[in-house]
């Protein structure tokens, strides 16, 4: 390949905060761009992207990745600026004041946008009084807590030897990167991973929340507890999710936006962490459509659990999931993304081999054991943005 994607993985993110200063890890994931000791933060751009490539960082519930792509012989280059970063920023408190203000706009935005801002209440009721169900930006109020010492303590901790993962993809030689990445791991304080606290209990009834707002479009967000991102059944629930509302096949797509012109989108996705999961069902829809659309998908979620897919529907999944990920692992960035995930998350790295033979062994009587175990109400969250007055409907629909 003509491209080289290094990816510095630290295993940390908001699951790991106190809730006083939530958002601490996403703060601190801009300030490692504001500038080091030996590079201003408009440096630390141009030294990547004047060699013609990019930089970026994004943080998740349990981990925070800073990284960069750029043309094979740079790989050099793009080490030298990552840990300069992580290593050496200098979290100067009049950037940290000047990045407050903008972190401040990146929320205010958030909650502007119907379809980010559902998917945040969602959260919050789906995994109501932990760390999972908290913004990642965090809150106004919480961002207002968040000072240099907070930072510095915070990355103390968590920013350590123990914690990292570097990851690398493309034309590159393996022991020449072990060399180069040892030279600047040296300074790395060593220390312990930390941990985080597990999601206590399982949903013993639905939950409802409606954000009665002024909006042209209503949004819904309905979830469901699933698995964990090591338990066997993942590749089964990976399966039923693209059955269901992955693409444009979907079922939910072609019943309620291809055949009832009900909605402008309808997706599903999953979401695996070490110990817990969710699938949810995302749409955009006007509001006097809700109860319609609500019902049809739970009389669709009823079918996943009372009927087995039929083997030509398996295997057109199957084959989805298996050509998106090879397509996918053609990129360098996708390919190291794969390998630092997987290793931060996990531990080990299982192969793609190992994966698409996982995939291949799910049968209809596998994913029909999903929707009975998962897609039960009681085990259901429902977010609704829009400017419907009363959530009674949405109440009696999840049997309140």
């Amino acid at each position: 390949m003509a491209s080289v994607s290094l990816g510095l993985w630290i295993a940390v993110g908001g699951r790991y905060e106190p809730e006083p200063v939530s958002g601490v890890s996403h703060f601190i994931e801009h300030m490692l761009f504001k500038g080091t000791r030996r590079r201003s933060a408009e440096q630390i751009s141009q030294d990547v992207e004047g060699i013609g490539g990019y930089l970026n960082a994004f943080t998740s519930e349990d981990h925070t990745c800073f990284y960069s792509k750029a043309l094979k012989d740079r790989f050099d280059d793009l080490a030298d600026v990552l840990f300069d970063m992580l290593l050496e920023s200098r979290f100067s408190p009049v950037d940290i004041r000047r990045e407050r203000e903008v972190i401040r706009e990146e929320v205010a935005m958030y909650l502007d946008q119907p379809q980010q801002h559902v998917q945040e209440v969602f959260n919050e009721i789906m995994w109501p009084g932990h760390a999972l169900g908290r913004p990642l930006t965090g809150t106004f109020q919480s961002i207002d807590r968040i000072h240099r010492r907070t930072m510095v303590e915070f990355l103390g901790r968590h920013y350590n030897s123990a914690s990292l993962v570097v990851a690398a993809a493309g034309a590159l030689d393996h022991e020449t990167v072990v060399k180069t990445i040892r030279r600047h791991t040296r300074r790395l304080p060593t220390s312990v991973r930390q941990s985080f606290d597990p999601y206590p209990t399982e949903r013993t009834q639905p939950s409802v929340r409606l954000v009665t707002k002024s909006t042209e479009q209503s949004q819904i967000a309905l979830g469901f507890r699933a698995c964990s991102r090591t338990d066997p059944r993942r590749f089964a629930v990976r399966l039923l999710n693209i059955v269901l509302g992955e693409n444009m096949s979907s079922r939910l797509f072609q019943l309620i936006r291809e055949d009832r012109g009900l909605v402008y989108s309808i997706y599903s996705g999953p979401s695996f962490w070490s110990d817990v999961g969710d699938l949810v069902i995302s749409a955009g829809l006007d509001a006097e459509k809700i109860e319609p659309v609500l019902r049809l998908v739970f009389r669709e979620l009823r079918h996943l659990a009372s009927s087995p897919v039929s083997r030509a529907e398996l295997q057109r999944a199957h084959d989805y999931a298996v050509g998106q990920m090879d397509l996918s692992l053609e990129n360098t960035e996708n390919h190291m993304m794969w390998l630092g995930e997987q290793l931060i998350t996990t531990g080990r790295l299982p192969s793609v081999d190992a994966a698409r033979r996982e995939l291949s062994r799910v049968t209809p009587a596998d994913i029909r054991a999903c929707a009975q175990a998962f897609l039960r109400p009681e085990r259901a969250a429902l977010a609704v943005v829009s400017p419907m007055r009363s959530d009674r409907p949405l109440r009696r629909l999840l049997g309140l």
